[in-house]
């Protein structure tokens, strides 16, 4: 059968992009690793299948998979993507967009200067929530990553984080203590890593290493996490510029009980048909 899919991108951060409201889609692991492999397939860090919703007051549902054939529950890269691919498949006419993921309904809005606002929720901190093995809720936990000990403070955007401030994002070790945080025994579901630098209160740099894609050029569910850490330990404003090596996003949080309003572009590559 042959599959058509779109291939796009939200900062560097890379997806394929399926119709499931028209066309009928199987994919098992081992097909999505093919799928993400970028040398004998199309290639991507997570692979976003847009199907019909599963309640009448929504407009759609969608399901995030990683390259390794894992499913997740949020991605804000993803989301904008999601708009811009609904719009220009003329799925979709509205400019505000109730979609449902395994987390529960986000509400992504076209604006009219091309650029997407992702409500991305409100942030959870609660162990239980995240999950998280904690005796409860703090400002920043400790954990052991190989021979260091690292500060980090952990945020559930729909999917868990685990954020740790850093002198220079360019020298930190991603690479080395990603991995380790990534698959670390009080994760029960893994985590995803994030090295934030802080600019200045409205300015940051981050790196993101990716649960179950590795590093990414950006996370947009990292960036809200690693403004909303921020902000609780009184180093950020209420509205940040986030530097990504991909490109830039603006995050913003009013505080606990509010939810986080992410902006940023989204950009379609091409289009193409591959058999499954």
């Amino acid at each position: 059968m042959k599959l058509k899919f779109s291939k796009m991108h939200g900062l560097g951060n890379d997806f394929v992009v399926i119709d499931g409201v028209r066309q009928t889609v199987h994919l098992t692991a081992e097909r999505l690793r093919q799928l993400g492999n970028r040398h004998t397939g199309v290639g991507f860090d997570q692979l976003l299948l847009v199907e019909a919703p599963q309640a009448a007051e929504n407009d759609f549902r969608y399901r995030i998979f990683n390259n390794d054939g894992s499913e997740v529950e949020q991605c804000g890269n993803g989301a904008r993507c999601f708009v811009k691919f609904v719009t220009e498949q003329k799925l979709t006419n509205k400019r505000a967009i109730r979609v449902e993921t395994a987390k529960g309904v986000i509400v992504p809005m076209l604006d009219d200067n091309g650029l997407i606002t992702v409500d991305m929720g409100v942030p959870r901190f609660a162990p239980l929530e995240i999950p998280f093995l904690a005796e409860g809720d703090a400002i920043s936990h400790p954990l052991q990553a190989g021979e260091h000990s690292v500060d980090v403070s952990v945020v559930s955007m729909g999917n868990p984080h685990a954020v740790q401030v850093v002198d220079n994002v360019d020298t930190a070790p991603v690479a080395e203590q990603g991995p380790l945080i990534e698959r670390h025994s009080r994760f029960p579901e893994r985590v995803n890593a994030g090295f934030m630098q802080i600019v200045g209160r409205g300015e940051i740099r981050l790196r993101v290493y990716e649960r179950g894609a590795g590093e990414t050029l950006a996370c947009g569910t990292g960036a809200c996490a690693a403004v909303v850490a921020g902000i609780r330990r009184g180093l950020l404003d209420k509205v940040v510029r986030v530097h990504t090596r991909g490109g830039d996003l603006t995050i913003a949080w009013g505080g606990p009980g509010l939810p986080v309003k992410m902006t940023g572009p989204a950009v379609t590559v091409f289009n193409g048909e591959i058999d499954v």
